[in-house]
């Protein structure tokens, strides 16, 4: 059944906007949230359509509005999503295990009834990969900030690869690389110099931090999409089947019950030593920059009863969102 443009666009949108925010935030799967609202395929056919030269009006609709979502999303909305994230730290990941739950129908309905070994054997592979991403997660780890014009492109490049394949967090591979502040510091200072108008920090921060990372994002989207594009055609159940590991396993990483705890002095963050600074803070060894609550290691909890009840009713909300969204317009099969 085809879709309407006007419910098309709607989804792009809502799904262009969780994407932004997701990818705002190491352990989320940008790609989780769009195939959660069912544009994944879409999304995947309109990058592989544009990038031959094939300008159609649904694939242009649908790269409008995902494009534009996440970019105001992650743009304007950085600090709020990382506060939360922070500060409510179970709350929102209940409601994202919600929203990537919601996305498993989706992706069932997409394989069919002709499910063959190799859509097994696909899910088994995307589901213990993204285990083992989580397990890694929880070890912790990173290395030291960097900011080269060459690193932050190849940084672009592996996040955005991450970002669209769904269960792989393109800011938390970032995090790992060490790439994931500086470039949120960058968008942060691009945003504040543009709004004071400050030509030479817009100059200076632009070619140091967003055309790189930009260039490298834009690579990494064309390239991960055409790959993905191929392997639907040739091997649809495979990559179908490995696309639903990747959103089961993605709620493995997910556990709402941590939070941050602020680290002792010699603690390692990012491949550098805290230390205590002559006034009480926390800063790191060799940037001294201040080690912020987002920065801090977390550790699993005991939840209340009320923080148990409040989760579930949260991943209900979330996985419901997901379905009506499917409703606005269902989509049975990836584009050709």
């Amino acid at each position: 059944m085809p879709i309407k443009a006007l419910p098309l666009f709607g989804r792009s949108v809502f799904g262009g906007t969780l994407m932004g925010l997701a990818n705002l935030v190491p352990g989320i799967s940008g790609g989780t949230m769009l195939l959660a609202v069912g544009i994944y395929p879409r999304f995947i056919a309109a990058i592989s359509e544009v990038t031959t030269f094939r300008f159609r009006k649904l694939s242009l609709l649908t790269l409008a509005g995902v494009g534009l979502a996440a970019a105001v999303a992650i743009g304007g909305l950085a600090g709020v999503v990382k506060d939360l994230v922070v500060d409510h730290r179970w709350i929102m990941y209940a409601i994202f295990i919600g929203l990537t739950l919601g996305g498993v129908p989706l992706v069932w309905r997409l394989i069919g009834s002709e499910r063959t070994s190799a859509t097994w054997v696909g899910t088994s592979v995307g589901f213990v990969g993204m285990v083992l991403i989580a397990l890694a997660q929880m070890q912790g780890g990173g290395s030291a900030n960097r900011d080269g014009v060459l690193f932050l492109f190849v940084a672009g490049v592996v996040g955005a690869s991450a970002m669209i394949l769904p269960g792989i967090s393109g800011g938390y591979l970032l995090l790992l690389l060490g790439a994931y502040v500086p470039i949120l510091a960058g968008i942060d200072a691009f945003k504040d110099a543009l709004q004071a108008r400050q030509l030479d920090v817009l100059v200076e921060v632009g070619l140091k931090v967003i055309l790189p990372v930009g260039i490298g994002v834009l690579i990494g989207i064309v390239a991960v999409s055409n790959l993905l594009r191929w392997t639907l055609e040739r091997h649809r159940q495979a990559t179908l089947g490995v696309l639903l590991g990747l959103l089961l396993g993605a709620v493995a990483g997910l556990w709402p019950f941590q939070h941050g705890v602020p680290p002792q002095p010699g603690t390692v963050i990012k491949g550098q030593t805290v230390l205590a600074d002559t006034d009480g803070r926390l800063v790191l060894s060799e940037t001294r920059q201040t080690v912020w609550a987002e920065d801090y290691p977390t550790e699993v909890f005991r939840p209340s009863p009320a923080q148990l009840a409040g989760a579930f009713a949260l991943i209900v909300a979330g996985f419901c969102a997901t379905i009506l969204v499917d409703r606005l317009g269902n989509e049975e099969r990836a584009p050709e």
